[in-house]
């Protein structure tokens, strides 16, 4: 660089005193060192004279360009440009210039300033003026151009975007006439251009719009140039392909968008030339493209279209009547202008005009989309495009005749105005009911009622609001049609009959109902006036329903529980035995329902007891290791799941219920209790030939239950399953069973997993909608069986787990039966350690059950329980005694 430095200083001597053409030549030769010190710096460049050179540079190429262009006519003219910039035959000035300029145009801002004083940016107007308008015939143009050929155009293009996106630059053009001629060729000749040269013409007009100052703006609307433009396009858009007519358009409006935080002259021309009629049929021919063809060109003129919208000379002054009721954090005043607002409806018209018109699926899809952007840019604007054209309430009108997911988008639109702008839009709600009640559409009809449902769940406002509007009626009558239908076809539907839109439909319909009744205790009167229950109830059968209509159900008791207990009661006791997961549903609803003390009695007199008994009847022999039959199918775990949310229905049916507690206990319910689950197949009967071991040192059971499921020892599957149930008996003593939750849904992906919870040979795949133990790890709350005083609240389940005491034995398992027996007696002991727990136990049968329960252990002295017990036996006796257990 030092050396080239004293070159140019010399040259910048002598220069005065030479020749021009002398001159010229020791430029011409300083530039090949210059650039090839440039590549071997990887254009770090230490020249201090850099300005100076890039105006010589410049300079004698713009000389250049025009001794060429002097006096030829247009192809000739283009031909000597492209033997002058190519790197072709021994004449390799014209290129060298230019890769030069190319060069020193990417350095900083005052060396393209340079460039730009030289005349440049008028003369490399007229080249690419020439480029994009005469393509070479003896090339056909179609793209086959040299690697050479397309270096150079990429050069020329780079040049031209460093000086025209300054404004010096683009004021530089005015000096030639060449802009508004390139302008308007490209509205006119699109379809007879060079090809190659299409793109990167698109380029450089789209950076000079981006730069364009005031005198260049007027120097345009000086010489019509929107105007002639228009006028050419029009003739244009039928002679060439849509997409082709969207990237020469998209060139004119660049310009008229972006002059106008500058002026308004070219838009004002552009309107006044039928600009925007002239986008319309543009945008309605490409209608059918697929969604690449366009792009970018089409989805720059919908963009540029959306944008003009907020250009005009002043606000919008509009007034509506806000419609009652709104939501109570709505507040009108608060959504007035802050930002970008509507302020040119006929840019607006456009986009409405082409989702009224058209049902091409991109189309319409980003209107919605330019619809949202708009609302996003000021909530206000809602209200003015509203309050005026009123689009989504004619949109509304139309919607059904449009694709799917553009019906999609448009709800999630509609959607969006409660949910954003948290307005209630009681108009197009009218018109979205409309929809749904004379079902134009299915799809459309299903797609409107979820935009609802949306809304529904929102706020509860709604459900007033659509109660008062008839759509729960509405809802009512085609869910009684729809049930009518499912029980008069009831095991005869063929499969896949009912499915798609129809089912979805119900499904959809359901939720609403459910939505508008939870909470509402008048919309709940009103299902109940409609005569709806009994037809509600037929839905629970199908899984896809049975969320929503428990929803429903769980709502009717609020007014009436007697008639929620005897649905549900009679819905469990009817159901089949391979019917798991309908049981699980209805007894998880009941579980809800009775979390309220006023249900309590409801569920009493409905034989709730008995009928959640009759569960556990039912499921003899479910848990036998290994499972056969029907349960072989069905998997453990859910067994256990079904075992378990019983049980805790009859607890939370017993909490704080001395009426419901006393009913369970004089009917012998407990012993009934004990009986089932002594038959669930955990549970053995063979106790005659129980074989005595010496236990030294036994475990304590919440031991056992760190080694069952906490460690790596072998379980077999058959005692896991019974220390599962005792632990669920102990809670219920305990009261606390039903705030218990040991379930949780199981995922797809945890399938193996779960399977992992099942040790042995036997292990058996758990049901697909089986619910899984949560972890491996016992919850906290089960290792108080060991810790302090226990509060006694429901002794009858003391008998329960004495009663089942003996049936923890199995054949081929002596020692570990034994040991875990003895764990269950001494944490019964443990219960009734205190005196007040003594006192609870007084009456409730506990030493009537061990001495009729265990009489082997009573009767042989060496019985490894015959201790335990008698201590358990000796505390209750101290406290009380009934003269028949003495006996």
């Amino acid at each position: 660089w030092d050396t080239l430095g004293r070159q140019f200083v010399e040259y910048e001597q002598m220069a005065p005193f030479l020749h021009p053409e002398d001159q010229q030549r020791r430029l011409l030769d300083f530039l090949p060192s210059f650039l090839k010190a440039w590549e071997q710096s990887a254009g770090v460049v230490v020249f201090p004279n850099i300005q100076l050179l890039a105006s010589e540079v410049s300079k004698l190429l713009t000389k250049e360009i025009k001794r060429k262009l002097n006096g030829k006519p247009a192809e000739e003219a283009r031909l000597a440009l492209e033997q002058l910039l190519h790197q072709k035959g021994e004449a390799k000035d014209g290129h060298l210039l230019l890769k030069s300029v190319y060069l020193l145009s990417q350095t900083d801002l005052r060396t393209v300033c340079n460039i730009i004083g030289s005349g440049l940016p008028a003369a490399l107007m007229q080249c690419l003026y020439l480029f994009f308008t005469f393509p070479l015939k003896k090339t056909s143009d179609v793209g086959e151009a040299s690697e050479d050929d397309t270096q150079t155009q990429e050069m020329l293009v780079k040049i031209m975007l460093n000086m025209y996106r300054e404004e010096q630059g683009v004021e530089e053009l005015l000096a030639a006439d060449k802009l508004q001629s390139l302008i308007i060729a490209t509205a006119s000749l699109w379809d007879q251009c060079s090809r190659s040269w299409k793109v990167p013409t698109g380029r450089v007009l789209r950076t000079i719009s981006k730069a364009q100052t005031k005198n260049s703006i007027m120097y345009l609307q000086a010489v019509d140039c929107i105007k002639i433009a228009i006028q050419n396009l029009f003739k244009l858009v039928d002679a060439v392909p849509p997409c082709d007519a969207c990237e020469a358009a998209s060139i004119v409006l660049c310009f008229v968008k972006d002059s106008y935080p500058i002026s308004s002259a070219l838009l004002t021309e552009f309107e006044n030339n039928d600009g925007y009629q002239l986008l319309l049929k543009i945008l309605l021919r490409c209608e059918g493209l697929q969604e690449n063809e366009g792009d970018p060109y089409l989805d720059e003129i919908l963009d540029m279209l959306t944008c003009l919208t907020t250009c005009g000379k002043a606000e919008l002054k509009v007034s509506g009547n806000i419609v009652h009721p709104q939501l109570p954090h709505f507040d009108f005043e608060q959504t007035r202008s802050s930002g970008m607002t509507v302020k040119n409806l006929q840019a607006f018209q456009v986009l409405q005009s082409i989702f009224l018109k058209s049902n091409d699926q991109y189309l319409c899809g980003r209107i919605l989309e330019a619809i949202g952007t708009i609302w996003a840019w000021d909530r206000v604007n809602f209200f003015l495009l509203e309050w005026t054209l009123q689009p989504i309430n004619q949109f509304t009108d139309i919607i059904h005749f449009k694709p799917h997911p553009v019906q999609v988008q448009f709800f999630r639109l509609v959607e969006s105005i409660v949910l954003g702008l948290s307005y209630v839009p009681h108009e197009i709600l009218k018109k979205v009911q409309y929809l749904i009640k004379e079902n134009v559409a299915p799809f459309c009809r299903l797609t409107a009622l979820r935009c609802l449902l949306s809304m529904t769940e929102k706020d509860p406002l709604f459900s007033d609001i659509f109660r008062d509007s008839g759509l729960l009626g509405l809802l009512l009558a085609l869910l009684r049609k729809q049930a009518k239908i499912l029980r008069k076809s009831a095991g005869t539907l063929t499969p896949g009959l009912e499915e798609g839109t129809e089912k979805e439909l119900n499904a959809v319909m359901l939720k609403m109902v459910a939505a508008l009744t939870v909470g509402s205790v008048r919309n709940t009167v009103v299902l109940k006036d409609y005569g709806m229950v009994p037809y509600i109830k037929i839905f629970l059968d199908d899984e896809c329903y049975r969320s929503a209509t428990l929803s429903i159900l769980e709502q009717l008791s609020v007014i009436n529980y007697e008639e929620y207990m005897s649905i549900i009661i009679g819905a469990l006791c009817s159901s089949t035995q391979g019917e798991l997961q309908l049981k699980l549903d209805l007894l998880k609803s009941l579980l809800r329902i009775l979390e309220s003390p006023k249900s309590h009695s409801a569920f009493r007199t409905c034989s709730g007891f008995n009928g959640l008994l009759s569960l556990l009847s039912d499921m003899e022999g479910a848990l036998q290791d290994p499972p056969s039959g029907l349960w072989a199918a069905v998997g453990q775990n859910c067994v256990l799941e079904l075992v378990f949310y019983t049980l805790q229905g009859i607890t939370a049916a017993l909490h704080l219920d001395p009426v419901n507690s006393n009913f369970f206990q004089t009917n012998g319910l407990f012993e009934k209790m004990a009986e089932d689950l002594g038959s669930l197949g955990c549970f053995w009967t063979q106790g005659e030939g129980e074989i005595s071991v010496s236990l030294e040192k036994t475990k304590t059971f919440g031991e056992f239950l760190d080694a069952a499921f906490c460690s790596s020892e072998p379980f077999p599957m058959w005692l896991k399953n019974c220390i599962w149930i005792l632990n669920f008996l102990d809670h219920m003593v305990k009261g606390t069973l039903h705030l218990e939750n040991y379930f949780k849904e199981k995922k797809p992906e945890t399938t193996e997993a779960s399977r992992d919870d099942q040790e042995g040979p036997q292990a058996q795949e758990e049901h697909p909608v089986a619910f899984k133990i949560t972890g491996n790890k016992l919850p906290a709350a089960t290792h108080r069986w060991e810790m302090g005083d226990c509060v006694i609240v429901h002794p009858g389940a003391v008998c329960v787990m004495v009663r089942l005491l003996p049936k923890l034995y199995k054949e081929g398992h002596s020692q570990l039966s034994q040991e875990i027996q003895r764990a269950v007696v001494d944490h019964i002991q443990s219960l009734v350690k205190s005196e007040k727990s003594r006192q609870v136990m007084c009456g409730s049968g506990l030493l009537r059950t061990i001495v009729t329960s265990c009489q082997d252990a009573f009767r042989n002295q060496n019985h490894p329980l015959h201790l335990p017990l008698t201590r358990v036996f000796e505390k209750l006796a101290s406290q009380a005694i009934e003269p028949d257990v003495l006996r």
